[in-house]
């Protein structure tokens, strides 16, 4: 039998990979057709927390935030004793840790899966700012995961800009709507993030009375959440007045271009080496009347965005104290453009 020549040899291996990404596909497609039909059959609705309605505020200034920050934390405290007497110990001790002296909202909602606000740093005197918007199960339950990561970005921040001269900075952390579970129907579709898009929007002109229009404004949105911010910059409605978006880990944004997110904001784009979100195939395919899948690789070169390293990190890493995402995501919100490292 005659040896296989290179050429031949890489053909046979190309084709290979093409039928093994096929097969793939393939099993993609199938299960989130299965997720589509089986999940809202199995999936239980986790049962309604009692909690107050949100604390009700004008419209919050510079000169008012400490009266914002003071009635959310009572709120919060309010929505603990509910919890408690409902026979909720995880989510009372939740919300009993979110009512501390040292935490700031903008906004607070315990109701259901909850709605926080969250504030790290000095907000009325600050030049930079990064709004954190977060990806599928994100929840009030699961809440101190996505505080740890504005709290470490406002450490780098800080770490970065330690001269004198250095701009001032704060993390707004923003859970304002309800995520998509990552083992469910709505985590394949736009749905939520065509719900969250105009609270988003909503969010940041509100952002804009309090900080003022010298500030520059981030918005930093990790997997689903990428899918948030490329709804809401994209909408007919859209006026979405950021400086720059960066998507990390994203499993696309339900466009195909920088272009059709109609901004002026810099657009950025990493994923980490180790990222699961990279087997994802990038399609958008019809289902039983709803589009399932969200468009092209936002780290792909037809997408249009700047891609910059992610490092080895996986899904969850992109905020790690001391990795390369979080130090190229403060150089972004910092205004260090030239500092970003590329991939």
């Amino acid at each position: 039998m005659t040896a296989a020549t290179p050429a031949e040899a890489t053909t046979a291996e190309e084709v290979g990979r093409r039928r093994r990404s096929q097969r793939w596909r393939r099993g993609i497609l199938a299960g989130l057709i299965t997720a589509a039909v089986v999940a809202p059959l199995s999936a239980a609705a986790r049962p309604q927390v009692p909690a107050p309605a949100p604390a009700a505020l004008a419209s919050v200034t510079a000169a008012t935030l400490d009266e914002a920050y003071a009635a959310n934390r009572a709120n919060a405290e309010e929505a603990s004793g509910m919890a408690a007497a409902h026979g909720d110990r995880e989510r009372a001790a939740a919300d009993r840790a979110m009512a501390g002296p040292s935490r700031d909202y903008l906004a607070f909602d315990g109701r259901g899966s909850g709605r926080a606000t969250e504030v790290f740093g000095d907000l009325a005197h600050a030049d930079r700012i990064a709004v954190l918007v977060p990806g599928s199960d994100t929840s009030l339950d699961t809440y101190d995961r996505f505080r740890a990561t504005a709290a470490h970005l406002q450490k780098e921040l800080v770490r970065q800009s330690a001269a004198a001269t250095g701009p001032r900075t704060a993390v707004v952390a923003w859970l304002g709507y309800e995520t998509p579970g990552t083992i469910s129907a709505t985590v394949t579709t736009t749905g939520r993030a065509e719900q969250a898009a105009p609270h988003l929007r909503e969010f940041i002109r509100q952002l804009r009375g309090i900080v003022g229009r010298q500030a520059q404004l981030s918005l930093l949105c990790h997997s689903y959440g990428s899918v948030v911010c490329g709804s809401a910059a994209s909408g007919a409605a859209s006026s979405l007045d950021v400086d720059d978006i960066a998507l990390v880990g994203s499993p696309g944004t339900g466009v195909d271009s920088t272009a059709a997110l109609h901004t002026r904001a810099r657009v950025w784009a990493a994923r980490g080496s180790d990222d699961w979100v990279r087997e994802v195939p990038h399609i958008r395919a019809d289902l039983f009347g709803t589009t399932v899948g969200f468009g092209t690789d936002p780290v792909s070169p037809s997408f249009g965005a700047r891609v910059f390293a992610a490092g080895d990190g996986g899904h969850s890493d992109y905020f790690a104290p001391g990795s390369v995402a979080l130090a190229n995501l403060a150089r972004i919100v910092l205004g260090e453009t030239s500092e970003v490292t590329h991939a």
